[in-house]
């Protein structure tokens, strides 16, 4: 596997008054039910970093260590980047209290919510940035749970060479299948691993296709189960979950996000400036090569553009 992202091709393009004013360029792979690439543009062999798409193989890692969670909404907020809005924080603040934990506990930076409204709610409230707000909050309380659990200790449970992450670091490979290609620092503070975008497909074929009862298939089944819970209310892996049966979904940061059916197949995609605009439409035009044919899926074929309040264009596949 090279070490290189090489960067992707003319993915889609921004149309303002039929004129194209530019251009989002990014890389896609769409794998069959039995993992077999049918379709891919752009660099799809070279590592990324997924981002938040790794959540759920981190969860499956918590869970094998120890997580000791019942409910399955609670293990849709631990594989979330929740919007922020009060029943995912009530939710955060209920697992760090059944924890013996406080929110000074969680090592994810203070932020506002990453929702539209939930910012402004707090915003107009005269509220600022809290740990508990920011997106991963619900992935540390886990990480805190599963420490607490397996006797591990808290401090400093988000670095790499603690315990929980080399466990986590070994699952994602092994769900991915190749070995993380490098080791960062995501937005919360805790590792992100590199792997590339066909693995992270794969991945999601897996998890979907497992057994029922076995670890991946709980958290696959959770997360298609409590999808306003793994993003929020107008996220756009919740709506994607809430329209198409049975699809797994979990957006990254960067214009990332990962889809798979049981059936149908996988997708995984990046976009290369990070625009989420442009995640969608895309995603949208890989779903269709897979046979996919939700009523949601026409709602975003294309992202709309506005001039003086009214629409004047689209950002639209060119793929």
């Amino acid at each position: 596997m090279r070490k290189t992202y090489e960067g992707g091709v003319p993915l889609a393009e921004v149309v303002r008054s039929g004129f194209v004013e530019g251009v989002h360029r990014g890389s896609v792979v769409v794998l069959d039910a039995a993992g077999a690439v049918v379709a891919a543009a752009g660099d799809v062999s070279s590592p990324v970093f997924p981002r938040s798409s790794n959540k759920p193989m981190q969860a499956i890692g918590m869970v094998r260590a120890g997580l000791p969670l019942a409910d399955p909404a609670d293990l849709a907020l631990v594989s979330a980047s929740h919007a922020g809005e009060e029943f995912h924080l009530a939710r955060v603040a209920r697992l760090l209290a059944d924890g013996g934990f406080t929110e000074e506990d969680l090592r994810c930076p203070p932020e506002l919510p990453v929702g539209e409204q939930a910012r402004v709610t707090v915003l107009r409230a005269g509220g600022g940035p809290t740990r508990i707000q920011m997106n991963c909050s619900g992935k540390h309380a886990g990480m805190l749970l599963t420490c607490r659990s397996a006797g591990w200790s808290t401090d400093g449970y988000w670095r790499p060479e603690h315990p929980l992450q080399q466990r986590l670091h070994e699952t994602v490979e092994e769900f991915a299948g190749e070995p993380a290609a490098a080791v960062g620092v995501d937005g919360c503070g805790a590792p992100v691993l590199a792997v590339s975008l066909t693995a992270l497909a794969g991945a999601y074929l897996r998890l979907v296709r497992a057994d029922l009862g076995t670890v991946p298939r709980t958290v696959a089944d959770a997360m298609r189960a409590y999808p306003e819970i793994v993003g929020g209310t107008e996220a756009d892996d919740t709506r994607l979950m809430r329209g198409v049966p049975e699809l797994l979904a979990k957006v990254g940061a960067e214009g990332v996000i990962a889809t798979a059916l049981p059936d149908g197949g996988a997708v995984a995609l990046k976009i290369d400036d990070g625009a989420g605009r442009a995640r969608l439409p895309v995603l949208v035009s890989a779903l269709r090569r897979l046979g996919v044919d939700a009523p949601v899926l026409a709602e975003f074929a294309e992202v709309p553009l506005f001039g003086g309040g009214l629409p004047v264009g689209a950002v639209r596949p060119l793929w």
